[in-house]
């Protein structure tokens, strides 16, 4: 008689390697590993159209992956918690194995499918719930919680994959991954994506393996928007095709790391932020900034359009969102100097840089976006001043941006180093180059006699 089977629910940790949920799954017996796409359990924090043209090459790799097994992947769409109880029914499936989650929505779900449930730990350093203050509450303060996450690493090593999976004595029915329309077709643009990207468990782990004799320089070359300093593992954490952990034990015995080590431990403090804080991708941590007037009206969209088209006539910026648009991505220096000239120069709700980042990237995490938009913007419980503001211009200048500039932008491919940053202030901006939407003084200056209204 065959034994019944589990159910291994596939969410953000498409891999096998240093897969609790699926080890756990396979020592019980046969399994059916499902990946569910839910587009209404998550409200307005659907996934974005980035993700999705990634998600359905991820899925493509991960099915093959399976099938080396012996296994296979099941696809069904709708409400997560309503299609994981129907095929318990249909399969008499004992438990669902799963990789816990913190966005708010999966939270609840997990919650609703109670004890049938059985959640592990894998997409973290440390579980967020461990990480606490000495009152036991979540950190809101990044420097302290990289102190007290030392008391758990380093962590765990990374677990191998299973063999072999045993199937069920039938397969449920699936449905086709090309009937979801994941990806983009009129238009298609997603044409530069597949040239700077290729998802799936095995390409991450060979990003991560690449990386590893770079990351002692991480902590200047990141900065660099001109070399290629940052280790584009991001996307792949963020769907989880390769674990954390994994990550951090790559970087043993590869020198000083602690720079992107923090990039990693960043990602766990975020998650503790909205476990703590659930709305603080729709509400300022700061509620002094609920009054902030941020601009609105038809010039206000005309400059959230120029934006997100890089036509600002800030080259650095033009640049960023340009790559953005182009590749689903944007270096990380870049992402602050693009986000604070929406914040600070144009005075437009970080909100509105967080949605548009949200659909633009390939890596937006719920956690990462929303706290990172916040930290920007000093709305946040843990964040810059506002009035600290980015000066794009000489931020350019200040990291060699001149190839990054000449390489999104191709308008000043021609112009010379000692202009690239600023032509229009060198005298030699091209016709077919925008002017700036706002000098830098002044919108500076708008800026902080905004903050100072708001402070009455």
């Amino acid at each position: 008689m065959t034994a019944s089977p589990t159910i291994l629910w596939f969410r953000q940790d498409l891999r096998l390697h240093d897969q609790p949920a699926l080890l756990a799954a396979a020592e019980q017996g046969p399994v059916i590993p499902v990946y569910i796409l839910d587009d209404d359990t998550p409200g307005d924090w659907r996934m974005g159209a980035a993700q999705r043209w990634w998600l359905h090459h991820s899925l493509t790799s991960l099915a093959k992956d399976l099938k080396a097994l012996g296994s296979r992947l099941i696809l069904r769409r709708g409400k997560a918690v309503e299609t994981l109880r129907a095929l318990v029914e249909d399969t008499e499936a004992t438990t669902i194995h799963a990789i816990r989650h913190y966005e708010p929505w999966w939270r609840a779900a997990e919650e609703e499918l109670g004890d049938r449930l059985c959640l592990h730990d894998g997409n973290h350093l440390a579980r967020p719930e461990l990480v606490t203050t000495g009152s036991g509450k979540p950190f809101r303060i990044y420097s302290a919680f990289w102190k007290g996450l030392q008391e758990h690493m380093p962590p765990a090593h990374p677990l191998d994959p299973p063999s072999s999976l045993d199937a069920p004595g039938q397969w449920p029915k699936s449905e086709k991954l090309a009937d979801w329309a994941l990806l983009p077709t009129k238009p298609d643009w997603s044409t530069g994506f597949a040239e700077d990207w290729t998802p799936g468990e095995a390409a991450a782990r060979e990003r991560m393996a690449d990386f590893g004799d770079k990351a002692v320089a991480y902590d200047t070359a990141r900065n660099m928007p001109s070399e290629e300093g940052s280790s584009r593992l991001s996307p792949h954490l963020h769907f989880g095709e390769v674990s954390v952990r994994a990550v951090w034990h790559s970087l043993d015995r590869r020198g000083d790391t602690e720079t992107f080590r923090k990039e990693l431990a960043w990602r766990d403090f975020t998650d503790g932020v909205v476990m703590a804080l659930p709305d603080y991708a729709d509400r300022n941590g700061r509620d002094a900034f609920d009054v902030m007037p941020w601009r609105s009206g038809q010039q206000a969209k005309a400059d959230l359009k120029a934006w997100q088209t890089g036509r600002t006539g800030y080259p650095i910026v033009d640049a960023g969102m340009r790559q953005l648009w182009a590749t689903g991505w944007m270096h990380n220096r870049v992402r602050m100097i693009t986000a604070s000239f929406l914040i600070k120069h144009l005075l437009i709700d970080w909100r509105e840089g967080e949605r548009w980042f949200w659909d633009c990237l390939i890596d937006a995490d719920y956690g990462n976006n929303a706290v990172n938009w916040q930290w920007v913007a000093g709305t946040g419980i843990d964040s810059n001043m506002f009035g600290r503001i980015m000066a794009p211009l000489s931020q350019s200048e200040k990291f060699d941006a001149g190839d990054y500039i000449r390489q999104w932008v191709p308008e000043l491919k021609n112009v010379s180093d000692a202009a690239i940053h600023d032509p229009e202030d060198a005298g030699c901006r091209p016709k077919t180059y925008p002017a700036k939407i706002i000098g830098h003084r002044e919108g500076r200056e708008r800026a902080l006699a905004a903050a100072k209204a708001m402070r009455g």
